[in-house]
């Protein structure tokens, strides 16, 4: 066997834990970078109305390309618990039967979102003002959605085997080339918001190439022959029962903040930038919990693969100890720092739009704030969803989902008529303590679950 592998069955929860967690970490800090500094360079080389047409799209943007990213990862899944079992053979027709799937769903999803593209504008209330620009940068991002697959099946692959280094050095290569191309594209191209997705799009071919070629020269574990790809139906339907019901997790939760930017757009391009920009650094600080979510999907398989349920439970309990820690350091940061980092993504000197960048930092600022002091529940969010859906309940976990739904659907259309920006404020914090009253006890009736059933075998 090459390439580097890592067994999270054996010694130090937290050891374990952070060692993976950490490299995995600072690629999604370099992932954020592809939209990070699309809006960057936007708003202070195309104006305010340009970054409200931009950050417009995020929640449809999450829709799809979260569907997508859910998809993957539960595709690696049964990938994890076969590596933790040792039964290499089963994991290679699981490599094969995910080729095909997702050649498949790229093909469904890339074709429903472009020709459906301006029509779910308009069904969002994006205003006219911002709906050009919305639409030529949202439009491309869909385009490259078979590259999306492509990255995120292959790093999906590397990780399962316990490697979250390799994919972060390829993300920090493609990142770079993404700021390079912003600028190229957007500066000196004068390709407007379309130059920003299409450096997005290139960046990410880019990170999903290199995972290839790593793959083909480093690890013969994932390396599949004739027989591997031959089409069955049973390692398919076990793919599509682990990944879709991760996939809509995704989506379920994003009509919620579709919803909620529905209720954004209804306010104005001045509320909409601001969303944008307290949202693009919130999204930032956010990294650690998704870093930790996606640690304890690949964590939970391989222990459940394994059979050590024991090391699930101590696993829960030292996740959530640094995510609870680190939740109190991103309060202080956003507490003493929220504005100067709004301030990345907005013209101070913008006159032109006819809106008030100095009012767009204050809002984004009460915006990131009143998230940050919730960021505990989010932590449990993370950490315990993706450990359910590690051990192999995924359908059970959609239910978070659904709660999250619910939470947005009611600040979007009862608190937000009524309260305005206050209420879209707190939309992100009800609806993450919504999921947690929903996936704390689930957990626990999971985890019975599962070792009843290991104990028995």
């Amino acid at each position: 066997m090459s390439g580097t592998v890592k067994d999270l069955t054996k010694g130090s929860p937290m050891r374990l834990i952070l060692g993976f967690m950490l490299p995995l970490l600072l690629g999604m800090l370099f992932q954020q970078f592809y939209n990070m500094v699309d809006t960057m360079v936007v708003g202070k080389y195309l104006g305010s109305l340009a970054l409200a047409g931009v950050g417009s799209t995020g929640s449809i943007n999450f829709l799809v390309l979260g569907f997508v990213i859910g998809l993957c990862s539960g595709f690696a899944i049964p990938i994890a618990q076969k590596f933790g079992s040792g039964d290499y053979a089963e994991l290679k027709k699981y490599v094969g039967a995910t080729v095909w799937i997702a050649i498949g769903f790229a093909a469904v999803v890339t074709l429903a979102t472009t020709l459906l593209c301006g029509q779910i504008l308009t069904w969002m209330n994006t205003p006219d003002d911002a709906f050009h620009e919305a639409y030529d940068y949202i439009f491309v991002i869909f385009l490259g959605i078979p590259v999306t697959f492509l990255y995120n099946i292959l790093s999906g692959f590397i990780r399962s085997l316990g490697d979250s280094k390799t994919p972060v050095i390829f993300l920090v290569i493609s990142s770079l080339l993404n700021i390079a191309l912003d600028i190229f594209m957007i500066v000196v191209l004068n390709m407007g918001v379309a130059g920003a997705g299409w450096a997005t799009v290139i960046s990410q071919l880019v990170s999903g190439i290199l995972c290839l070629i790593f793959i083909i020269k480093k690890f013969e574990l994932l390396h599949i022959s004739k027989s591997d790809l031959k089409f069955n139906p049973y390692y398919m339907g076990r793919l599509c029962a682990v990944g879709l019901p991760m996939g809509l997790q995704y989506s379920i939760t994003a009509i919620g903040t579709i919803l909620i930017q529905t209720a954004v757009n209804g306010l104005g391009a001045l509320y909409m930038a601001s969303v944008t920009a307290g949202s693009k650094v919130g999204q930032f600080m956010c990294c650690p919990f998704d870093a930790m979510g996606s640690t304890m999907a690949t964590y939970g398989g391989q222990n459940v693969g394994a059979g050590k349920p024991d090391r699930i439970r101590k696993g829960l309990i030292c996740c959530s100890a640094l995510g609870i820690g680190y939740a109190l350091i991103a309060l202080a940061v956003a507490l003493l720092f929220g504005g100067n980092l709004a301030m990345l993504f907005v013209d101070t000197k913008d006159i032109e739009s006819g809106l008030d960048p100095n009012q767009i930092l204050e809002l984004a600022r009460q915006f990131l704030i009143t998230n940050a002091a919730f960021y505990i529940p989010l932590a449990f969010v993370n950490i315990v969803r993706f450990l359910i859906q590690g051990m192999g309940f995924s359908q059970i976990a959609v239910y978070a989902g659904v709660s999250e739904l619910a939470a947005r659907g009611i600040v979007a259309l009862i608190l937000a008529p009524s309260l305005g920006y206050t209420a879209i404020c707190f939309a992100n914090p009800i609806a993450w303590i919504f999921a947690d009253l929903f996936l704390i006890p689930t957990f626990f009736v999971c985890f019975k679950k599962i070792k009843k059933r290991l104990e028995n075998t």
